[in-house]
C-alpha cells in the first residue's frame, strides 16, 4: 500500500533545530507525552514493555531527553520520567531497568548493499568491518585454496580487498594474481566496487592487450613500461567478464544461498544498531520476504529496485513508498554517473595528486541518457537516485534534475543523491533548491582516511560535507556503501565528530559536526531519506519503537573511542533481536 509520511523540509528542520537548542540549554524532561494525546489509536495503559531508569536521546525537539518510555503494538506510547512511565505498568508488561545506560533511536543507513551471500559463500580477503592489514601473500593464499576446488576456466574471486591496507606497502599486481593459477581467470574485487585486479588468464581471455583502447568510463591501468599492471576501473571491467565462467548453482541452491545471505546480513546489521537499511541489493526482494515470513528478517528495509523491477513499477503504477513499515519499495538502485571516492576514479574538475599522467576520474554517463532515464523514472512517480561522488558528476545528476522535475512538477519528491561526495556553493545552492536528499559516506572520515592524501586539504575541506549541508539546510544521511564502507553506525558518528582516520590523520576538520547533529544524520535524517519520518527515527510516542541501548553514554566518552562502545540491545518494534 502507498502511504504518506511527510511533513515538508521548512517543518523538519524547525523540529531539528528546537531539538538541538533543547539539548544546549540542559533541559532534560518536561511531561509525559502519550500516543493517546498525538491522536493514535493506543493508550499508553498496560504496555508490554516499560524501560526505565535511562539516559534516553530521543531526538525529539519536544522532549530531547527522557528516563523512560512505554511500548505497545510494536510502537512507543509514553515517554517521559521513570516514575510517570512505570506508573502505566499492568499484569502483562514487561519491565526493563537500562541502569542509567544510554538509549538511542535506532541508527538508519541510507545507501548499502548487503552482500550477505557474498559474506557467507565467497573467499573474504580483507576485513569487511573493520581496518586490518593483510598481506599479498594471504590474497594469493586464499585464492589458490579456491582455485585447487574450482574447475579450469572459472573465475577465482576474491572480496573486501583494499589497496591502502597492505602490509606489502605496493600496489597488487597481475604478476602476484598469475601465482594463484594459469588456468583460471582471477579476480579480485576492490571493496569500493569500482576496481578490480586481474590475472595475466584473464586480459588473455579477454582479448586485451597493452595495446587496446580504453572504452568509455574506464581504464585499463599500466605500469611505468606501458604494461598492463592488473588493475582495471569502472565499466572497463565489464569487458573482461567473458574471460570465464561463473560457479553455477540450480535454482534451488541459488534460492538457499541469498535466502541464507539475507538472514546473515540482517543478523550483522543489529548486532551493529542498525534498524532499517536502504538496500541496494537486487535480486534478494523474494529472500527478504521468505526471512521476513520465517523471522529471520531482523531490521526494517527500504528497497531501492533496478532492473526488472524498476521496469516492472513504471509499467505498472506502482510508486516509491509502496509496501509496509518492514519492506517498503524506496528510491530508485543508486544510477552511476562516475567513478569512486576510495578508489580515485570520480569525476572531478581538477588532477588527481600524485597520479601520472593527470587523472580527473571517470564520467560513466552521458549528459543525453542521464536526463532521459531521470524523466522516465520520476515521471512514473519514482524517487531519482543517482550515484555521483564528483563535482562534475552531482552537477550532471543536477541538471537531469532540473529537468525532470520542471517538465512534470511534483511536490516534496526528495530526489537522492548517493555520496555527494565533493561539493561546492553552486551545486548546495541547486540541491537546496530541489530539497536533494544526500545520503553521505558515513565511516569513510575514520576508515579510508589513508586515501585522502590523493585529495589533499583544500579538496577534503568540501568532501563528505556535512557541516556545509547542515548550514544551508539541506538534510544528509548516513550511507555507509557497505561493502566499500564498513557499516557501524558509531564509527560513522565517531568519524563525523572528529574527522580523525584510524591513523590519527584528520582531514577537512572544518566538516565536523557536533554529537547531536551526528545522532540526527543516523537517526531522524535517515527517516527522512525514505519520506518515513512520521513513523521513525526518533523515540517519540506514536512512531515505531525501534531503538539502540549503549553501554556508555557518547557524551561523556573520549570522542576518538566512540567506535568502541559497546551495543548493548538492539530492538525492532519492541521486541529485541539483538542482545551482547
Amino acid at each position: 500500500m502507498m502511504m504518506n509520511y511527510r511533513c515538508n523540509r521548512r517543518e523538519f528542520l524547525s523540529h531539528s533545530g528546537a531539538g538541538i537548542a533543547g539539548l544546549v540549554s540542559g533541559q532534560w524532561l518536561g511531561g509525559a507525552t502519550t500516543a493517546h494525546a498525538q491522536g493514535a489509536d493506543v493508550t499508553p495503559r498496560d504496555p508490554d514493555l516499560v524501560v526505565f531508569n535511562a539516559k534516553i536521546y530521543t531526538v525529539d525537539s519536544r522532549v530531547p531527553k527522557a528516563e523512560a518510555f512505554a511500548v505497545k503494538g510494536g510502537r512507543f506510547v509514553a515517554v517521559g520520567r521513570s516514575d510517570e512511565i512505570k506508573g502505566l505498568v499492568g499484569k502483562k508488561t514487561q519491565t526493563y531497568d537500562a541502569r542509567q545506560m544510554m538509549i538511542v533511536p535506532g541508527f538508519i543507513d541510507t545507501h548499502n548493499h548487503g552482500r550477505g551471500e557474498v559474506l557467507l559463500y565467497n573467499v573474504l580477503v580483507g576485513n569487511p568491518f573493520d581496518v586490518e592489514f593483510v598481506t599479498i601473500q594471504s590474497i594469493i593464499d586464499k585464492l589458490r585454496a579456491r582455485a585447487a576446488t574450482t574447475p579450469p576456466g572459472t573465475w577465482v574471486e576474491g572480496y573486501f580487498f583494499d589497496d591502502t591496507k597492505l602490509k606489502d606497502n605496493r600496489p597488487l599486481n597481475a604478476q602476484d594474481l598469475d601465482k594463484v593459477s594459469t588456468e583460471h581467470p582471477v579476480f579480485v574485487h576492490h571493496r569500493g566496487g569500482h576496481t578490480g585486479f586481474y590475472n595475466s588468464v584473464a586480459f588473455q581471455r579477454a582479448g586485451i592487450t597493452k595495446d587496446t583502447p580504453n572504452p568509455f568510463g574506464g581504464t585499463y591501468d599500466k605500469d611505468e613500461k606501458g604494461e598492463l599492471n592488473g588493475r582495471v576501473t569502472d565499466r572497463a571491467m565489464a569487458t573482461l567478464s567473458k574471460a570465464g565462467t561463473l560457479e553455477s548453482f540450480s535454482p534451488a541452491e541459488k534460492e538457499k544461498r541469498v535466502s541464507n545471505g539475507v538472514a546473515f546480513i540482517s543478523k550483522k546489521f543489529v548486532q551493529y544498531g542498525l534498524t532499517t537499511v536502504h538496500h541496494n541489493e537486487p535480486g534478494v526482494l523474494a529472500a527478504m520476504q521468505e526471512q521476513r515470513v520465517s523471522a529471520g528478517l531482523l531490521h526494517r528495509v527500504s528497497y531501492e529496485p533496478t532492473g526488472d523491477l524498476l521496469e516492472a513499477m513504471i509499467q505498472n503504477g506502482i510508486e516509491s513508498g509502496f509496501g509496509d513499515e518492514w519492506i517498503r519499495l524506496g528510491a530508485t538502485y543508486e544510477h552511476t554517473v562516475d567513478g569512486s571516492f576510495s578508489e580515485r576514479t570520480m569525476a572531478i574538475s581538477r588532477p588527481y595528486i600524485g597520479i601520472s599522467p593527470p587523472y580527473q576520474g571517470n564520467l560513466t554517463e552521458t549528459q543525453e541518457d542521464l536526463n532521459a532515464w531521470a524523466e522516465r523514472v520520476h515521471r512514473a512517480g519514482i524517487r531519482l537516485n543517482c550515484h555521483a561522488n564528483g563535482d562534475v558528476a552531482i552537477d550532471r545528476v543536477l541538471t537531469a534534475y532540473e529537468r525532470a522535475l520542471k517538465l512534470y512538477p511534483r511536490g516534496d519528491v526528495r530526489p537522492k543523491i548517493t555520496h555527494c561526495s565533493l561539493i561546492n556553493d553552486d551545486l548546495v545552492r541547486r540541491m537546496k533548491a530541489l530539497n536533494v536528499v544526500p545520503a553521505e559516506f558515513s565511516t569513510y572520515a575514520y576508515y579510508n582516511s589513508d586515501k585522502f592524501h590523493f585529495y589533499g586539504e583544500e579538496m577534503m575541506s568540501h568532501m563528505t560535507a556535512f557541516r556545509t549541508l547542515i548550514d544551508a539546510g539541506i538534510v544528509p544521511s548516513a550511507g555507509s556503501d557497505f561493502s566499500p564502507g564498513p557499516f557501524s553506525p558509531l564509527m560513522a558518528i565517531q568519524g563525523m565528530v572528529t574527522r580523525t582516520g584510524w591513523n590519527g590523520e584528520t582531514w577537512g576538520a572544518n566538516q565536523r559536526i557536533s554529537l547531536e547533529e551526528a545522532l540526527r544524520v543516523n537517526t531522524i535524517n535517515g527517516a527522512y531519506n525514505s519520506c518515513e519520518e512520521a513513523i521513525k527515527g526518533s523515540i517519540t510516542s506514536g512512531k515505531l519503537a525501534d531503538f539502540v541501548v549503549l553501554a556508555d553514554d557518547l557524551h561523556t566518552v573520549d570522542k576518538k573511542k566512540i567506535k568502541d562502545v559497546q551495543v548493548v540491545r538492539t530492538v525492532v518494534g519492541g521486541s529485541t533481536v539483538y542482545q551482547a
